[in-house]
């Protein structure tokens, strides 16, 4: 302190040296006087001394702002004082920018003079730099917000849920038609607004968000000054707590337009809903995202349950879906979520409450999913099938049905055509062999030998017998008798031919039943259903049960039994108490030589003899079976009209007179060599005079260049060109006496009418043996 200081410096140490910002008095003339050590500090300096001088030295570079000092000495010179003048001025001794905020006061004598001035200087650098980052957060947050649809807000709430706006972005005049200022100085506006609907709710939030941290999200609505209602979704949380009370940002988003959607869309679900439950359809709702799934009252009604008795969810629904179905199920739904597939689509079964299952078809398809594309909810309808699908198996049956007919067909033609070369064959070994044993003489060492060829060829014939039954080429006798008689006794030869263990029932009735039959071939039905019957059964007690019955059978039945004439049929079931039959087997037990027996022990052609038999007599036979529950075997024939008996009258053989057999010549066609010899053999044998030839044209040469008198023409039906009836025709139009028979191993009704055409009136089934030809020709002769 210099001598000419005034007295007041004596205190200016005591007085400034302990303040935290800086304190100086300076001279009238700007000169620094003193300098207390926190503005020492704020420059940068060790000591006062060297302070004053260096800012003594630059007065003029301390500002920023050159202009500066001249508002300061401005302010000292009108007003005598300065007050919170901010200015950036330079650290004397680094040159560094800092925030000041300078006071300053003159002191005068007794006479008004000016003796110095003194005041301080704060250091503010950190208050301005954060609140120039406070200026430029909340620009850029007004300006991020004005590009944000909707309002952003910072809102404080205290303890006592009043409420602050601490920001709230432009947008609010778009949504309340309130400008932003206007709210922050009046947060009350926005509640004026509130419809009286929600208004409880929204109190309801606000003193909830006073008390704790929450989160708050949801709709409301508010009511413009027009009258419009607008819907609000607002989100908002906690971010910051003190003992004020909370701090809370949040948006609010205009949703109006996309309620309106969802009202104008769930008015136009109602509709369609509405229309397809009218229509048949259930409709189904599924929210993908919480699993619940809404049903329409119609699909409740399909499955028998009231409203209210299922829960309205997907796992409820899907538990009652039959096991087998539910893979696919499941495969179909994930293809259309996964968009491989526009609409869902799937057929399945559903447990209905009574325990039924019932088929449905379900169709469906996603009508919103996320913004990573997962499916949320999906909407569609369920259609009762189960008639459709219950019509579908049974034309399916009937396609089965249909493929084992037309296979039959094939084999029993594949079958008849090898059978009937082959009794030729046999018919020759025969007949040879009949000759070589008269030729040999009875004592010779060789009919040891020639009786054990007759024996094999004589089963050999017999299974070639089967063959033609099952194929339908036997010759028939169908005539019109009672079918109770033929059952009884066949039955009697039956009870003598099955084991003790194995009981014989039958339930037969007194109705004589008449039907157009075969009697030897109903009853080998018989006998060889009862026969396979027991073989079932392994040699172990059981009980065969034969029962007769009338059976009407109407257009389903027919239709499910193979496509026969609906009406009344006689019904011959035999059934046993066997292991039963499994599908697989049931579906070839027809066939020829398909058996379950071990090798040798048959020769899988009984039930195929049964299937040619009964198909021969117009009939169809059904097997019901399960496996350990034994099977049935029902054999349909149809009842027999009066006017059906001048039907089955067998065609009667021509009553031309003729003279004794000796000598008499006999024409013998066929394109069989071995039998033409044979045959020429055995009736030369029995006295006739034969011409033989292999072919029909062969014969109508012969006979168109010879005037021999021919007694009888005898002729194969089948042969390679020529025909039996059509060499007749050839014959009798240049020897229209002449008489001629056709001889067939398959006469039908077909081929009478086109011998009757071409004036043939004998028509006979291929003979067993070479004498029972001799024997057929003789009647012929004799009339």
């Amino acid at each position: 302190m210099s001598p000419t200081d005034p007295p007041a410096d004596q205190g200016f140490g005591t007085l400034f040296t302990f303040l935290p910002i800086g304190a100086y008095r300076s001279a009238p003339d700007g000169t620094m006087l003193h300098a207390n050590p926190a503005l020492v500090r704020l420059n940068g300096f060790a000591t006062e001394a060297d302070f004053l001088a260096d800012v003594n030295r630059l007065a003029d570079d301390w500002y920023m702002d050159p202009s500066r000092r001249e508002d300061f000495r401005g302010l000292l010179s009108t007003g005598g004082q300065v007050k919170g003048l901010v200015s950036a001025v330079r650290q004397h001794s680094t040159g560094a920018l800092r925030w000041v905020s300078e006071n300053a006061h003159l002191v005068r004598d007794a006479q008004g003079q000016v003796l110095y001035y003194e005041g301080t200087v704060e250091d503010i650098t950190d208050r301005v730099l954060a609140q120039e980052a406070v200026r430029t957060s909340e620009e850029r947050l007004r300006l991020l917000t004005e590009q944000i649809p909707g309002v952003v807000f910072v809102m404080h709430v205290d303890r006592q849920a009043h409420r602050t706006f601490r920001f709230i972005s432009a947008g609010v005049q778009e949504l309340y038609g309130l400008s932003a200022e206007a709210v922050m100085r009046e947060p009350g506006l926005l509640a004026r607004h509130r419809h009286p609907d929600d208004a409880a709710m929204m109190d309801a939030d606000i003193q909830a968000s006073s008390q704790r941290p929450v989160a708050i999200h949801g709709e409301f609505r508010i009511v413009m000054p027009d009258g419009r209602v607008k819907w609000v979704h607002r989100r908002s949380k906690t971010v910051s707590e003190d003992e004020t009370g909370f701090l809370r940002v949040g948006v609010l988003l205009d949703v109006t337009d996309r309620k309106n959607a969802e009202l104008a869309l769930r008015e136009s679900e109602a509709l369609w809903k509405l229309a397809l439950d009218s229509a048949g359809d259930g409709v189904w709702d599924w929210n993908l995202a919480t699993g619940e799934e809404y049903v329409s009252p119609r699909i409740l009604a399909m499955y028998g349950y009231a409203d209210g008795e299922l829960a309205p969810t997907a796992a409820e629904l899907d538990a009652r879906t039959h096991p087998d179905d539910v893979a696919q199920m499941q495969a179909d739904r994930q293809a259309h979520f996964e968009g491989r597939t526009p609409v869902y689509r799937n057929e399945h079964r559903v447990r209905c409450k009574d325990g039924h299952w019932q088929w449905v078809h379900s169709r469906g398809m996603v009508i919103a999913r996320d913004e990573s594309g997962r499916p949320l909810r999906m909407v569609g309808t369920h259609t009762d099938i189960s008639e459709l699908k219950a019509a579908e198996a049974q034309q399916r049956a009937l396609e089965v049905q249909l493929r084992e007919s037309q296979k039959m067909e094939a084999i029993g033609t594949l079958a008849g055509g090898v059978a009937h070369d082959f009794n030729n064959l046999l018919a020759a070994i025969l007949g040879n062999l009949a000759l070589a044993r008269e030729d040999v003489g009875p004592d010779h060492i060789a009919q040891e030998s020639l009786a054990e060829i007759n024996r094999a060829a004589i089963r050999a014939r017999q299974l070639v017998q089967q063959i033609l039954a099952f194929s339908r080429r036997q010759t028939q006798e169908l005539q019109r008798q009672p079918l109770l008689p033929l059952v009884e006794e066949a039955l009697r030869l039956l009870r003598s031919l099955l084991p003790a263990a194995v009981q014989l029932n039958t339930r037969l009735g007194h109705a004589p039943l008449p039907v157009l039959a075969d009697a030897t071939q109903v009853q080998q039905v018989l006998i060889n259903l009862c026969t396979n019957a027991w073989q079932a059964m392994g040699g172990k007690p059981g009980a065969i049960t034969v029962a007769l019955r009338v059976a009407q059978v109407d257009a389903s039945q027919a239709l499910q039994l193979g496509g026969v004439e609906a009406g009344a049929y006689a019904c011959l079931s035999v059934a046993d108490n066997g292991p039963g039959i499994d599908e697989a087997t049931q579906r070839r037990i027809f066939e020829p030589f398909f058996t379950t027996k071990a090798p040798g022990s048959g020769t899988g052609l009984g039930l195929s003899v049964v299937h040619g038999i009964v198909k021969a007599h117009r009939g169809v036979i059904a097997v019901h079976s399960t496996p350990g529950e034994g099977a049935r075997f029902d054999v349909y024939l149809p009842l027999a009209s009066d006017a059906a008996a001048a039907d089955a009258a067998p065609p009667t053989a021509g009553s031309v007179a003729a003279p004794a057999v000796a000598g008499r010549h006999i024409v013998y066609v066929d394109d069989y060599e071995a039998l033409v010899f044979l045959a020429a053999r055995l009736l030369r044998k029995h006295g006739y005079r034969v011409s033989t030839f292999t072919s029909g044209e062969e014969a109508l040469a012969w006979l168109q260049t010879h005037d021999d008198a021919v007694d009888l023409l005898v002729t194969d039906q089948n042969m390679p060109g020529m025909s039996g009836v059509e060499l007749a025709q050839a014959v009798r139009r240049t020897r229209p006496a002449q008489r001629v028979a056709i001889v067939s191993g398959y006469v039908t009704e077909q081929l009478v009418q086109q011998a009757q055409v071409a004036g043939v009136t004998d028509v006979l089934g291929k003979q067993d043996s070479m004498d029972a030809l001799a024997e057929a020709v003789r009647q012929l002769l004799e009339g």
